[in-house]
Protein backbone atom coordinates (compact mmCIF):
# COMPACT_ATOMS: atom_id res chain seq x y z
CA UNK A 1 0.00 0.00 0.00
CA UNK A 2 1.43 3.43 -1.18
CA UNK A 3 1.71 6.39 1.21
CA UNK A 4 0.28 9.98 0.17
CA UNK A 5 2.56 12.49 -0.53
CA UNK A 6 1.26 16.55 0.22
CA UNK A 7 3.09 19.38 0.38
CA UNK A 8 1.17 21.18 3.11
CA UNK A 9 0.61 24.97 1.88
CA UNK A 10 1.72 26.59 5.32
CA UNK A 11 4.99 24.35 5.91
CA UNK A 12 7.38 26.08 7.72
CA UNK A 13 5.46 29.06 8.48
CA UNK A 14 5.04 29.77 12.74
CA UNK A 15 2.42 27.66 14.40
CA UNK A 16 0.94 30.66 16.32
CA UNK A 17 -2.05 31.16 13.95
CA UNK A 18 -1.64 35.09 14.09
CA UNK A 19 1.69 35.14 13.21
CA UNK A 20 1.27 32.51 10.37
CA UNK A 21 -1.59 34.47 8.61
CA UNK A 22 1.19 37.18 8.28
CA UNK A 23 3.77 35.14 7.47
CA UNK A 24 1.09 33.86 5.00
CA UNK A 25 0.20 37.24 3.40
CA UNK A 26 3.63 38.44 3.14
CA UNK A 27 5.01 34.71 1.22
CA UNK A 28 2.08 35.23 -0.81
CA UNK A 29 4.10 38.55 -2.04
CA UNK A 30 7.10 36.88 -2.92
CA UNK A 31 6.34 33.37 -3.88
CA UNK A 32 6.15 34.32 -7.64
CA UNK A 33 8.98 36.20 -7.95
CA UNK A 34 11.78 35.15 -10.53
CA UNK A 35 14.97 33.58 -9.18
CA UNK A 36 18.35 34.67 -9.00
CA UNK A 37 21.08 31.88 -8.41
CA UNK A 38 24.09 34.01 -8.42
CA UNK A 39 26.19 31.50 -7.07
CA UNK A 40 26.23 27.53 -7.71
CA UNK A 41 27.79 24.85 -9.11
CA UNK A 42 25.14 23.96 -12.09
CA UNK A 43 26.83 22.38 -15.62
CA UNK A 44 26.66 25.12 -18.02
CA UNK A 45 26.82 21.93 -20.58
CA UNK A 46 23.82 21.25 -19.21
CA UNK A 47 22.49 24.80 -21.20
CA UNK A 48 25.10 25.07 -23.75
CA UNK A 49 23.72 21.84 -25.22
CA UNK A 50 20.09 21.61 -23.99
CA UNK A 51 20.61 17.59 -24.26
CA UNK A 52 17.86 15.51 -22.20
CA UNK A 53 19.38 14.48 -18.69
CA UNK A 54 19.86 10.93 -18.94
CA UNK A 55 17.51 9.28 -16.33
CA UNK A 56 16.36 9.75 -12.46
CA UNK A 57 20.10 8.26 -10.96
CA UNK A 58 22.46 10.74 -12.80
CA UNK A 59 20.14 13.68 -12.64
CA UNK A 60 19.14 13.50 -8.86
CA UNK A 61 20.92 10.83 -7.01
CA UNK A 62 24.72 10.90 -8.39
CA UNK A 63 25.37 14.29 -8.74
CA UNK A 64 23.94 15.00 -5.07
CA UNK A 65 26.53 14.93 -2.09
CA UNK A 66 23.91 15.83 0.26
CA UNK A 67 22.50 12.50 -0.68
CA UNK A 68 24.90 9.74 -0.68
CA UNK A 69 26.91 11.61 2.41
CA UNK A 70 23.50 10.91 4.14
CA UNK A 71 23.27 6.90 2.83
CA UNK A 72 27.59 6.19 3.01
CA UNK A 73 27.43 6.94 6.75
CA UNK A 74 24.64 4.42 7.51
CA UNK A 75 26.97 1.96 5.66
CA UNK A 76 25.89 1.84 2.38
CA UNK A 77 28.66 1.47 0.11
CA UNK A 78 29.00 4.17 -2.89
CA UNK A 79 29.88 1.55 -5.16
CA UNK A 80 25.69 0.19 -5.06
CA UNK A 81 24.80 3.89 -5.78
CA UNK A 82 26.81 3.83 -9.00
CA UNK A 83 29.47 6.50 -7.66
CA UNK A 84 31.91 6.69 -10.11
CA UNK A 85 30.93 3.85 -12.01
CA UNK A 86 29.22 4.46 -15.20
CA UNK A 87 28.72 0.73 -15.84
CA UNK A 88 26.82 0.20 -12.26
CA UNK A 89 23.07 -0.39 -13.23
CA UNK A 90 21.25 3.14 -12.64
CA UNK A 91 17.90 1.30 -11.34
CA UNK A 92 19.63 -0.72 -8.81
CA UNK A 93 21.30 2.13 -7.28
CA UNK A 94 17.43 4.11 -7.70
CA UNK A 95 15.91 1.33 -5.64
CA UNK A 96 18.94 1.55 -2.92
CA UNK A 97 18.29 5.18 -2.66
CA UNK A 98 14.20 4.78 -2.39
CA UNK A 99 14.57 1.69 0.32
CA UNK A 100 16.19 3.89 2.14
CA UNK A 101 14.36 7.64 1.42
CA UNK A 102 13.46 7.17 5.49
CA UNK A 103 16.97 8.61 6.23
CA UNK A 104 16.55 11.60 5.06
CA UNK A 105 13.34 12.30 7.44
CA UNK A 106 13.42 15.72 9.14
CA UNK A 107 16.45 16.73 6.32
CA UNK A 108 16.85 20.02 4.20
CA UNK A 109 17.02 17.51 1.20
CA UNK A 110 13.75 15.48 2.48
CA UNK A 111 12.28 18.86 1.59
CA UNK A 112 13.99 19.85 -1.34
CA UNK A 113 13.21 16.24 -2.47
CA UNK A 114 9.54 16.22 -2.31
CA UNK A 115 9.04 19.65 -3.66
CA UNK A 116 10.64 18.36 -6.73
CA UNK A 117 8.70 14.95 -6.39
CA UNK A 118 5.57 16.78 -6.17
CA UNK A 119 5.65 20.12 -8.28
CA UNK A 120 8.46 18.98 -10.75
CA UNK A 121 6.88 15.85 -11.62
CA UNK A 122 3.45 15.98 -10.07
CA UNK A 123 3.65 12.66 -8.05
CA UNK A 124 1.00 12.36 -5.14
CA UNK A 125 2.54 9.17 -4.18
CA UNK A 126 5.73 8.94 -1.73
CA UNK A 127 9.22 7.48 -2.54
CA UNK A 128 9.68 4.93 -1.19
CA UNK A 129 10.38 0.93 -1.67
CA UNK A 130 7.02 0.73 -3.09
CA UNK A 131 7.28 3.21 -5.59
CA UNK A 132 11.26 2.91 -6.48
CA UNK A 133 10.06 2.12 -10.33
CA UNK A 134 7.08 4.10 -10.66
CA UNK A 135 9.08 6.97 -9.46
CA UNK A 136 12.08 6.11 -12.08
CA UNK A 137 10.17 5.27 -15.07
CA UNK A 138 7.79 8.35 -14.59
CA UNK A 139 11.42 10.38 -14.31
CA UNK A 140 13.13 8.95 -17.01
CA UNK A 141 10.84 9.53 -19.46
CA UNK A 142 9.66 12.56 -18.54
CA UNK A 143 13.36 13.74 -19.02
CA UNK A 144 13.37 12.60 -22.60
CA UNK A 145 10.91 15.25 -23.27
CA UNK A 146 11.08 18.61 -24.58
CA UNK A 147 9.60 20.15 -21.03
CA UNK A 148 12.27 18.56 -19.41
CA UNK A 149 15.55 19.76 -21.00
CA UNK A 150 17.44 22.24 -19.28
CA UNK A 151 16.48 25.40 -21.02
CA UNK A 152 12.87 24.40 -20.57
CA UNK A 153 13.15 23.83 -17.16
CA UNK A 154 15.04 26.96 -16.70
CA UNK A 155 12.37 29.27 -17.83
CA UNK A 156 9.80 26.62 -16.06
CA UNK A 157 11.46 27.83 -13.09
CA UNK A 158 11.40 31.44 -13.64
CA UNK A 159 14.85 31.71 -13.16
CA UNK A 160 16.17 34.99 -14.16
CA UNK A 161 20.00 34.29 -13.83
CA UNK A 162 21.97 31.38 -12.83
CA UNK A 163 25.87 31.51 -11.94
CA UNK A 164 27.97 28.34 -12.49
CA UNK A 165 31.65 28.43 -11.37
CA UNK A 166 34.79 27.89 -12.80
CA UNK A 167 38.14 27.55 -12.41
CA UNK A 168 40.86 30.31 -14.28
CA UNK A 169 41.81 26.92 -16.20
CA UNK A 170 38.68 26.29 -17.76
CA UNK A 171 37.87 27.23 -21.43
CA UNK A 172 34.60 29.07 -20.69
CA UNK A 173 33.85 27.13 -24.15
CA UNK A 174 30.16 26.56 -23.08
CA UNK A 175 29.51 29.90 -21.92
CA UNK A 176 30.66 31.19 -25.24
CA UNK A 177 28.03 29.12 -26.58
CA UNK A 178 25.32 30.01 -24.45
CA UNK A 179 26.17 33.80 -25.04
CA UNK A 180 26.18 33.30 -28.46
CA UNK A 181 22.73 31.52 -28.29
CA UNK A 182 21.87 34.65 -26.32
CA UNK A 183 22.66 36.66 -29.32
CA UNK A 184 21.03 34.60 -31.88
CA UNK A 185 17.87 35.77 -33.38
CA UNK A 186 14.91 33.76 -32.02
CA UNK A 187 17.86 32.38 -29.55
CA UNK A 188 16.81 30.84 -26.47
CA UNK A 189 17.72 34.04 -23.73
CA UNK A 190 18.04 32.83 -20.28
CA UNK A 191 20.91 34.26 -18.79
CA UNK A 192 23.82 31.91 -17.73
CA UNK A 193 26.91 33.62 -16.18
CA UNK A 194 30.11 32.44 -14.87
CA UNK A 195 31.91 33.07 -11.94
CA UNK A 196 35.26 33.12 -11.03
CA UNK A 197 36.64 30.38 -8.32
CA UNK A 198 40.88 30.38 -8.53
CA UNK A 199 41.49 27.95 -5.32
CA UNK A 200 43.19 25.61 -8.35
CA UNK A 201 45.78 27.77 -8.93
CA UNK A 202 46.10 30.02 -5.83
CA UNK A 203 46.36 26.46 -3.22
CA UNK A 204 49.67 25.28 -3.17
CA UNK A 205 48.10 22.44 -1.88
CA UNK A 206 45.51 21.84 -4.55
CA UNK A 207 45.16 18.33 -5.51
CA UNK A 208 42.17 16.54 -7.83
CA UNK A 209 42.20 13.76 -10.28
CA UNK A 210 43.15 16.46 -13.36
CA UNK A 211 46.67 17.66 -11.66
CA UNK A 212 47.98 19.97 -8.95
CA UNK A 213 49.00 23.13 -7.98
CA UNK A 214 52.14 23.26 -10.38
CA UNK A 215 49.97 21.40 -13.48
CA UNK A 216 47.92 23.70 -12.98
CA UNK A 217 49.80 26.89 -13.04
CA UNK A 218 51.42 25.22 -16.46
CA UNK A 219 48.16 25.10 -17.60
CA UNK A 220 47.40 28.73 -16.51
CA UNK A 221 50.89 29.57 -18.22
CA UNK A 222 49.74 28.22 -22.17
CA UNK A 223 46.30 29.48 -21.76
CA UNK A 224 47.36 32.86 -20.65
CA UNK A 225 50.90 33.54 -23.13
CA UNK A 226 52.41 34.46 -19.80
CA UNK A 227 54.95 32.73 -17.19
CA UNK A 228 52.68 31.61 -14.08
CA UNK A 229 55.60 30.00 -12.90
CA UNK A 230 57.22 33.48 -12.44
CA UNK A 231 55.26 35.56 -9.39
CA UNK A 232 54.82 39.18 -12.11
CA UNK A 233 53.61 36.65 -15.10
CA UNK A 234 51.41 34.61 -12.62
CA UNK A 235 49.76 37.65 -11.39
CA UNK A 236 49.35 39.23 -15.07
CA UNK A 237 47.59 35.87 -15.96
CA UNK A 238 45.54 35.59 -13.21
CA UNK A 239 44.25 39.23 -14.40
CA UNK A 240 44.17 38.16 -17.90
CA UNK A 241 41.70 35.36 -16.81
CA UNK A 242 39.71 37.70 -14.46
CA UNK A 243 39.16 39.78 -17.80
CA UNK A 244 37.82 36.80 -19.77
CA UNK A 245 35.28 35.78 -17.11
CA UNK A 246 34.50 39.11 -16.48
CA UNK A 247 33.79 39.18 -20.60
CA UNK A 248 32.16 35.99 -20.29
CA UNK A 249 29.50 38.09 -17.61
CA UNK A 250 31.12 37.17 -14.34
CA UNK A 251 30.28 40.22 -11.70
CA UNK A 252 32.13 38.04 -8.72
CA UNK A 253 34.75 35.89 -7.67
CA UNK A 254 34.71 33.17 -5.19
CA UNK A 255 37.26 32.30 -2.88
CA UNK A 256 37.12 28.60 -0.90
CA UNK A 257 40.07 28.28 1.27
CA UNK A 258 40.38 26.60 4.53
CA UNK A 259 40.49 29.47 7.18
CA UNK A 260 39.70 33.28 6.24
CA UNK A 261 43.47 34.24 7.40
CA UNK A 262 44.50 37.35 4.95
CA UNK A 263 48.10 38.59 5.35
CA UNK A 264 49.45 41.56 3.73
CA UNK A 265 53.60 41.07 2.12
CA UNK A 266 55.97 43.29 0.01
CA UNK A 267 56.33 42.65 -3.27
CA UNK A 268 59.89 41.17 -2.23
CA UNK A 269 58.26 39.13 0.36
CA UNK A 270 55.41 37.67 -1.77
CA UNK A 271 58.32 37.00 -4.57
CA UNK A 272 60.11 34.60 -2.08
CA UNK A 273 56.97 33.19 -1.01
CA UNK A 274 55.98 32.63 -4.56
CA UNK A 275 59.34 31.13 -5.29
CA UNK A 276 59.24 28.56 -2.23
CA UNK A 277 55.45 27.08 -3.37
CA UNK A 278 56.64 26.38 -6.89
CA UNK A 279 58.79 24.03 -5.46
CA UNK A 280 57.19 20.25 -5.29
CA UNK A 281 55.69 19.58 -1.44
CA UNK A 282 56.14 23.06 0.02
CA UNK A 283 55.67 23.75 3.88
CA UNK A 284 52.07 23.63 5.07
CA UNK A 285 52.89 26.99 6.69
CA UNK A 286 54.23 28.86 3.63
CA UNK A 287 50.99 27.06 1.72
CA UNK A 288 48.88 29.11 4.26
CA UNK A 289 50.60 32.17 4.01
CA UNK A 290 50.84 32.14 0.21
CA UNK A 291 46.93 31.81 0.11
CA UNK A 292 46.54 34.42 2.66
CA UNK A 293 48.20 36.69 0.91
CA UNK A 294 46.17 35.60 -2.28
CA UNK A 295 43.03 36.99 -0.56
CA UNK A 296 44.80 39.85 -0.30
CA UNK A 297 45.75 40.13 -3.80
CA UNK A 298 42.64 38.68 -5.04
CA UNK A 299 40.84 42.32 -3.21
CA UNK A 300 42.84 44.72 -4.62
CA UNK A 301 42.03 43.02 -8.09
CA UNK A 302 38.19 43.66 -7.67
CA UNK A 303 39.24 47.09 -6.53
CA UNK A 304 40.76 47.14 -10.17
CA UNK A 305 38.05 45.29 -12.38
CA UNK A 306 34.69 45.37 -10.05
CA UNK A 307 33.83 41.73 -9.19
CA UNK A 308 32.81 40.84 -6.23
CA UNK A 309 34.56 38.73 -4.20
CA UNK A 310 33.05 35.58 -2.24
CA UNK A 311 35.28 34.32 0.85
CA UNK A 312 33.89 30.54 1.51
CA UNK A 313 36.31 29.49 4.46
CA UNK A 314 36.43 27.18 7.02
CA UNK A 315 35.58 23.74 5.63
CA UNK A 316 38.20 20.23 6.15
CA UNK A 317 38.15 19.16 2.45
CA UNK A 318 38.10 15.51 1.80
CA UNK A 319 38.56 14.47 5.66
CA UNK A 320 37.85 10.86 4.75
CA UNK A 321 41.19 10.18 2.86
CA UNK A 322 40.54 6.65 2.12
CA UNK A 323 37.37 8.02 0.50
CA UNK A 324 39.58 10.73 -1.30
CA UNK A 325 41.87 8.30 -3.12
CA UNK A 326 39.36 5.69 -4.21
CA UNK A 327 36.02 8.65 -5.37
CA UNK A 328 38.10 11.75 -5.57
CA UNK A 329 36.92 15.85 -4.40
CA UNK A 330 33.24 16.48 -3.32
CA UNK A 331 31.79 13.40 -1.97
CA UNK A 332 30.65 14.21 1.04
CA UNK A 333 33.57 14.24 3.50
CA UNK A 334 33.94 17.84 3.69
CA UNK A 335 33.80 18.93 7.15
CA UNK A 336 33.16 22.28 9.15
CA UNK A 337 36.15 23.89 11.16
CA UNK A 338 35.94 26.81 13.46
CA UNK A 339 36.52 29.72 11.91
CA UNK A 340 38.27 32.92 13.14
CA UNK A 341 37.30 36.35 10.91
CA UNK A 342 38.55 39.31 13.35
CA UNK A 343 41.98 38.67 13.16
CA UNK A 344 42.51 36.60 10.36
CA UNK A 345 40.43 39.38 7.65
CA UNK A 346 42.48 42.58 9.84
CA UNK A 347 45.45 42.19 6.87
CA UNK A 348 43.06 42.38 3.99
CA UNK A 349 40.38 45.19 5.74
CA UNK A 350 43.40 47.42 6.88
CA UNK A 351 44.54 47.43 3.15
CA UNK A 352 41.03 47.63 1.64
CA UNK A 353 38.17 47.28 3.80
CA UNK A 354 37.19 51.49 3.51
CA UNK A 355 37.53 51.31 -0.02
CA UNK A 356 34.04 52.08 -1.51
CA UNK A 357 34.91 50.39 -4.53
CA UNK A 358 35.55 46.68 -3.04
CA UNK A 359 32.76 44.64 -2.16
CA UNK A 360 33.09 41.30 -0.19
CA UNK A 361 30.49 38.69 0.61
CA UNK A 362 31.74 36.72 3.68
CA UNK A 363 30.10 32.72 4.03
CA UNK A 364 30.74 30.66 7.32
CA UNK A 365 30.26 26.89 8.36
CA UNK A 366 30.58 28.22 12.18
CA UNK A 367 28.00 29.14 13.55
CA UNK A 368 29.06 30.93 16.58
CA UNK A 369 30.77 33.28 14.88
CA UNK A 370 27.67 34.88 13.71
CA UNK A 371 26.92 37.34 16.63
CA UNK A 372 30.50 37.35 17.83
CA UNK A 373 32.75 38.12 14.44
CA UNK A 374 30.39 38.61 11.47
CA UNK A 375 27.65 40.48 12.07
CA UNK A 376 30.07 43.08 14.08
CA UNK A 377 32.29 42.99 11.35
CA UNK A 378 29.64 43.63 8.23
CA UNK A 379 28.11 45.81 10.48
CA UNK A 380 31.21 48.58 10.55
CA UNK A 381 33.02 47.65 7.53
CA UNK A 382 31.36 49.24 4.02
CA UNK A 383 33.57 46.65 2.10
CA UNK A 384 31.88 43.64 4.07
CA UNK A 385 28.32 41.99 3.63
CA UNK A 386 27.18 38.45 4.91
CA UNK A 387 26.13 35.57 2.35
CA UNK A 388 23.38 33.67 3.92
CA UNK A 389 23.30 30.23 6.19
CA UNK A 390 25.43 27.88 3.72
CA UNK A 391 25.86 24.62 3.24
CA UNK A 392 25.34 22.26 6.07
CA UNK A 393 23.36 25.53 7.54
CA UNK A 394 20.89 25.76 4.46
CA UNK A 395 18.35 24.94 6.55
CA UNK A 396 14.98 25.77 8.04
CA UNK A 397 16.64 25.79 11.58
CA UNK A 398 19.97 27.19 9.77
CA UNK A 399 18.20 30.38 8.47
CA UNK A 400 16.17 30.91 11.48
CA UNK A 401 19.66 31.04 13.65
CA UNK A 402 21.62 33.11 10.83
CA UNK A 403 18.60 35.84 11.19
CA UNK A 404 17.98 35.93 14.64
CA UNK A 405 21.92 36.67 15.30
CA UNK A 406 23.04 38.67 12.73
CA UNK A 407 20.18 40.93 12.37
CA UNK A 408 20.19 42.61 15.71
CA UNK A 409 23.63 44.21 14.73
CA UNK A 410 23.96 43.82 11.24
CA UNK A 411 20.11 44.74 10.45
CA UNK A 412 19.02 43.18 6.96
CA UNK A 413 20.62 45.38 4.56
CA UNK A 414 24.41 44.03 5.18
CA UNK A 415 23.29 40.99 4.37
CA UNK A 416 22.62 39.85 0.60
CA UNK A 417 19.18 37.86 0.69
CA UNK A 418 19.90 34.05 -0.32
CA UNK A 419 21.37 31.63 -3.01
CA UNK A 420 21.10 27.96 -3.31
CA UNK A 421 24.89 27.24 -3.93
CA UNK A 422 23.87 23.61 -5.65
CA UNK A 423 24.61 21.34 -8.27
CA UNK A 424 21.38 19.76 -8.00
CA UNK A 425 19.62 22.09 -10.81
CA UNK A 426 16.13 20.48 -10.01
CA UNK A 427 15.94 21.68 -6.55
CA UNK A 428 16.51 25.46 -7.30
CA UNK A 429 13.28 26.35 -7.16
CA UNK A 430 12.55 23.84 -3.63
CA UNK A 431 15.57 25.79 -2.08
CA UNK A 432 14.60 29.39 -3.29
CA UNK A 433 10.95 28.80 -1.46
CA UNK A 434 12.11 27.59 1.83
CA UNK A 435 14.39 30.74 2.21
CA UNK A 436 11.16 32.83 1.08
CA UNK A 437 9.04 30.80 3.88
CA UNK A 438 11.58 31.35 6.36
CA UNK A 439 12.06 34.65 5.89
CA UNK A 440 8.38 35.47 5.74
CA UNK A 441 7.72 33.80 9.21
CA UNK A 442 10.86 35.38 10.90
CA UNK A 443 9.45 38.52 9.75
CA UNK A 444 6.07 38.13 10.35
CA UNK A 445 7.32 37.55 14.22
CA UNK A 446 8.68 41.37 14.09
CA UNK A 447 5.40 42.38 13.13
CA UNK A 448 3.45 40.74 15.51
CA UNK A 449 5.83 41.63 18.31
CA UNK A 450 5.32 45.56 17.04
CA UNK A 451 8.84 45.69 15.92
CA UNK A 452 8.27 46.23 12.28
CA UNK A 453 5.32 47.71 10.31
CA UNK A 454 3.35 45.43 8.21
CA UNK A 455 4.51 47.49 4.93
CA UNK A 456 8.15 47.35 6.25
CA UNK A 457 7.66 43.86 6.08
CA UNK A 458 6.40 43.51 2.95
CA UNK A 459 9.15 45.63 1.91
CA UNK A 460 11.76 43.36 3.51
CA UNK A 461 10.48 40.15 2.18
CA UNK A 462 11.23 41.63 -1.33
CA UNK A 463 14.29 42.85 -1.07
CA UNK A 464 15.19 39.47 0.65
CA UNK A 465 13.88 37.25 -1.92
CA UNK A 466 15.43 39.87 -4.97
CA UNK A 467 15.96 42.60 -4.08
CA UNK A 468 19.45 42.57 -2.09
CA UNK A 469 21.16 40.06 -4.32
CA UNK A 470 20.67 41.83 -7.27
CA UNK A 471 22.29 44.75 -5.62
CA UNK A 472 25.23 42.78 -4.03
CA UNK A 473 26.11 40.78 -7.29
CA UNK A 474 25.93 43.57 -9.65
CA UNK A 475 22.71 41.44 -11.53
Amino acid sequence: MTRPLHLHPDRLFPADPATRAIARGLYAEVAHLPILSPHGHTDPAWFATDAPFENATELLLKPDHYVFRMLYSQGIPLQSLGINDPSADPRAAWRVFAENYHLFRGTPSRMWLDHVWAEVFGFDVAFEAATADLYYDTITAALATPAFRPRALFDRFNIELIATTESPIDSLDHHATIRAENARDGGWKGRVITAFRPDPVVDPEFVSSDGGFLDNLAKLSAMTGEDALSYPGYLSALRQRRADFAAMGATSTDHGHPTALTADLTETEAEALFARVTKPAPMPADAELFRAHMLTVMAGMSIEDGLVMQIHPGSFRNHNDWLFRTYGRDKGADIPTATDYVTALRPLLNKHGNDPALSIILFTLDETSYSRELAPLAGHYPALKLGPAWWFHDSPEGMRRFREQVTETAGFYNTVGFNDDTRAFLSIPARHDVARRIDCGFLARLVAEHRLEDWEAAELAVDLAYNLAKRAYKL
